[in-house]
């Protein structure tokens, strides 16, 4: 069976880590903490209590809600690029692959898991260029709100993936790869 060196473990674990608090913060963003929402949830308070604030004003509290959680996207977002990059140079060091999924010998299997990670890769590198081109606003304003309509289906994504990992996790551990889950989180 497949040995996890520290390294490996501890690249994997950020990584997972990172993306479940991206995912967190970008739901809560995105719903039930976004600017709209709880500006609305403000002027509602004010309305039933017979006050008016300013909209700027409203803007400004709803900001000041919301920017220490995405404080924690932005930082988050940070750890993830750059376990990322860690994990592709980790890879491509100790020669480390995941199936071909373009293989004419590899098995059905192989090449569903193959495929599997090399969406996971590609959306993720993905999540990072169009999260780095909305922090830093590296595009005009029609691309950059291209780039947050992608940016925002990791919310769809992210979920599917984690469920697909748990369930080839399980099937692994039930089948041919015992004691997978304590190999990753504990080591040999």
């Amino acid at each position: 069976m497949k040995k996890f060196t520290a390294t490996h473990r501890i690249i994997h674990w950020v990584i997972a880590i990172s993306m479940l608090v991206l995912l967190a913060t970008g739901f809560l963003r995105m719903y039930w903490m976004g600017r709209k929402t709880i500006s609305a949830a403000i002027n509602n308070e004010l309305t039933a209590k017979g006050l008016e604030l300013p909209e700027e004003s409203v803007r400004a509290i709803a900001k000041s809600i919301i920017n220490p959680m995405f404080e924690w996207h932005v930082n988050f977002a940070y750890v993830l690029v750059f376990a990322f990059v860690l994990r592709i140079i980790y890879m491509l060091v100790k020669g480390i692959k995941f199936p071909n999924p373009f293989s004419k010998t590899a098995s059905g299997k192989e090449k569903f898991q193959g495929t599997i990670y090399f969406i996971f890769y590609i959306l993720v590198a993905v999540e990072a260029a169009t999260g780095m081109m909305l922090k830093f606003e590296l595009a005009g304003e029609d691309i950059l709100e291209k780039a947050e309509e992608i940016h925002k289906l990791a919310i769809y994504w992210m979920p599917g993936f984690i469920v697909l990992h748990f369930v080839g996790i399980t099937i692994a551990e039930f089948t041919n790869k015992k004691g997978i889950v304590s190999k990753m989180i504990g080591g040999e």
